[in-house]
């Protein structure tokens, strides 16, 4: 009994207190933030190559390697010195980004992708301009965002507008929307088989019926023979909307499920 009770763990000691795991909780999200602000910057690598240099300099102390810990102990500060002075910019930048608040989620960039769809839209039709737009939700689009040119930019009306303008090398094939970016475009869509469908409707719409038959992506198509608007989710095809009628659809569509998939405008 006396062994067993030797070898017993004290599970409360290993259980930190409640102020123990606040100051843990604490230190992690600073860490975040930290993270956060240098987060593909140039920064990154310098840092990574500092902290290795730290961890060189405590193992050192372990291993009682003395002239390696006194070379690496003179460096470090000459490195933190050198760090603030190349990216004073970057730290700048990471401040004001601060400054302003750092999601506890991620940072996020500030806008409502369905405007920008729609006044573009909007521009397509009255330019007789074709267009494919899809609006990727639960179900990834990866396969389709590998076959086309990839662009992750923040959607915005006058980028879909150079994407889909006759000369522009991207103006075939589908832009794909994740969140409120434009992750790729010239993407190639799968063909809807469906023999019901009219023979009206062209390669864009069709590709567009395709990749809602077989995800829960949401697509826009404007026609390039007629200007008219269609919105296609769930395998069916809504025709002729207009730039109201497309606001309203995919504000509902795209927050049906799961909740909100991007930002708000800000006020």
């Amino acid at each position: 009994m006396e062994a067993v009770r030797m070898l017993a763990v004290d599970w409360g000691a290993l259980v930190p207190s409640g102020w123990g795991l606040l100051d843990i909780l604490a230190v992690a999200f600073l860490i975040y933030l930290f993270l956060s602000l240098i987060r593909d910057t140039r920064a990154l690598p310098m840092v990574v190559a500092a902290g290795l240099l730290l961890g060189v300099y405590y193992g050192t102390g372990w291993e009682r390697l003395g002239t390696l810990r006194w070379l690496v102990g003179n460096l470090l500060p000459y490195i933190i010195f050198a760090l603030i002075v190349i990216y004073a910019g970057e730290i700048r930048r990471g401040l004001t980004r601060l400054s302003r608040g750092v999601p506890l989620l991620g940072e996020r960039e500030r806008g409502d992708p369905v405007d920008d769809v729609v006044l573009a839209s909007s521009y397509f039709s009255q330019k007789r301009i074709g267009a494919l737009m899809a609006f990727e939700r639960e179900i990834g689009l990866a396969t389709y965002v590998e076959s086309g040119i990839a662009l992750n930019a923040v959607v915005s009306y006058d980028l879909l507008v150079s994407i889909f303008q006759p000369a522009s090398p991207l103006h075939d094939g589908a832009a794909i929307i994740r969140k409120n970016r434009i992750v790729a475009a010239s993407c190639f869509l799968p063909l809807s088989l469906n023999p019901l469908l009219s023979t009206h409707l062209g390669t864009r719409h069709r590709a567009a019926i395709g990749v809602t038959e077989e995800s829960d992506a949401v697509a826009v198509v404007v026609s390039e023979e007629t200007g008219d608007i269609a919105l296609m989710h769930g395998g069916s095809v809504e025709l002729r909307l207009t730039p109201e009628q497309l606001r309203d659809r995919l504000r509902r569509h795209l927050r049906a499920r799961g909740g909100v998939l991007f930002t708000r405008p800000a006020g």
